[in-house]
């Protein structure tokens, strides 16, 4: 007989820091950080991996939350938005280059994108190289594939734009 066990314990280091869990099978990642690990900076929001308010990083590649099982990251590391920012060494935090950017070129209404937009252009913009000053092309594949009904995206492009300086700035 095989065991159909409903439940499985899962290791995974979450914005640095090892967590353990035990999840229903089923339970998809958005739900097991959002629910389990109550981390909320993770946004549902089509639940079809379609808008990518649910964006994680998942050994550092964005994935969308709402279409992987939370076994499925087991032994893996996980990024949310609330490991964007690092320590500072005196108890406060240094914002990522993309959460400068969205804060100094108003990228944001209502933030329910937000978290999504953050980590997607974490990923694209840590992917290239910072010494090259980014291209219009590489902003709209950089923010393509997340969905904004507030903004138009002009400021998010701005936001992305400005990261990629900040980026290159601190590359030199």
């Amino acid at each position: 007989m095989t065991d159909v066990s409903t439940e499985r314990a899962i290791t995974v280091t979450v914005n640095g820091v090892p967590r353990e869990t035990t999840v229903p099978v089923r339970r998809l990642l958005s739900d097991a950080l959002r629910h389990d690990l109550q981390l909320t900076g993770t946004h549902v929001g089509c639940e079809h991996g379609v808008c990518g308010a649910c964006t994680v990083l998942v050994d550092g590649t964005p994935v969308r939350s709402c279409l992987v099982l939370a076994v499925q990251v087991d032994g893996t590391e996980v990024t949310t938005v609330e490991g964007l920012a690092r320590e500072d060494g005196q108890g406060g935090q240094i914002l990522h280059p993309v959460q400068e950017a969205f804060r100094e070129c108003h990228a944001l209404q209502c933030g329910f994108c937000t978290p999504g937009f953050l980590m997607t252009m974490a990923a694209g913009l840590e992917a290239r190289d910072p010494s090259t000053d980014i291209t219009d092309d590489e902003v709209d594949e950089i923010v393509g594939g997340n969905l904004c009904r507030c903004t138009g995206y002009a400021n998010i492009k701005k936001a992305c734009r400005r990261a990629a300086g900040l980026m290159k700035e601190a590359a030199e």
